[in-house]
């Protein structure tokens, strides 16, 4: 029982870092379109940097590689079909040119609430095996999740979500850890197994966000070539940020 206790302590803590987003924004409350296109750029590198850095090494380690990326591919197609979805539901005819990113809200909340619960197992396999590597697995979370929830933040921002409908979108979107964690102590090892296959879906969904939906936003605006620059280096600052922390971790 303890061990489930130290989890959910532990958990509550990383959630509140989806505090971080909302406080990046009220400190720039009349943040430009420039600077959230900055924004932007360092999501997808947190993305492509969580997806490529920190899931897929983990899935290649622990199942074999064909099953692998055919889940990856899986995830990709999976967030094709749900996008289509959910264009079609936004605009029905046929010459729709609108510039609606609502789509957005929801495939980044769906790929950060499966992401987040697979981090939620993580913790509490952790301290069901030994109090220290609970702790380990813990704090290898809460740094990952920084720049993770500064990105999310950013890309709901982006997508037309007020500061403050974002923040509640991103912490929704955390408490699924604690139903991750949960689900551990009752199925103990079978969930925990469930969520190696869901670790590289994960990676196929961030891999198709970041390509499919937000690299051609960052181009559709047509930028100049300074403000180019500056996007490709926020974009390999998130990449950098993710390979930094898997030295800390």
């Amino acid at each position: 029982m303890s061990a489930l206790i130290f989890s959910l302590i532990s958990i509550l803590i990383i959630s509140l870092i989806s505090l971080v987003g909302l406080f990046i924004f009220f400190t720039k409350k009349k943040t430009s379109e420039t600077i959230n296109l900055f924004l932007v750029s360092f999501a997808v590198g947190a993305l492509l940097g969580d997806a490529f850095i920190h899931l897929l090494p983990q899935a290649f380690k622990s199942l074999n590689s064909t099953i692998v990326s055919f889940l990856i591919i899986g995830g990709m197609l999976l967030f094709f079909v749900l996008e289509k979805v959910l264009r079609w539901h936004h605009c029905h005819e046929i010459n729709c040119n609108e510039n609606n990113s609502k789509h957005l809200i929801v495939l980044n909340t769906v790929g950060d609430t499966v992401h987040n619960s697979i981090d939620g197992m993580m913790i509490a396999a952790s301290f069901m095996v030994d109090f220290k590597l609970g702790l380990i697995t813990s704090l290898a979370v809460l740094l990952h999740e920084i720049p993770q929830e500064v990105g999310d933040f950013a890309i709901l921002i982006h997508a037309g979500l007020s500061p403050f409908k974002a923040f509640i979108y991103n912490l929704l979107s955390a408490t699924s850890a604690f139903v991750g964690a949960i689900l551990v102590f009752l199925l103990g090892s079978r969930i925990t197994s469930l969520s190696l296959y869901l670790l590289p879906i994960t990676a196929g969904s961030f891999i198709y966000l970041a390509a499919s939906d937000l690299i051609p936003e960052l181009h559709r605006h047509d930028p100049p070539m300074s403000h180019s620059l500056i996007q490709l280096l926020f974009i390999v600052f998130g990449v950098a940020l993710m390979s930094l922390l898997l030295f800390i971790e």
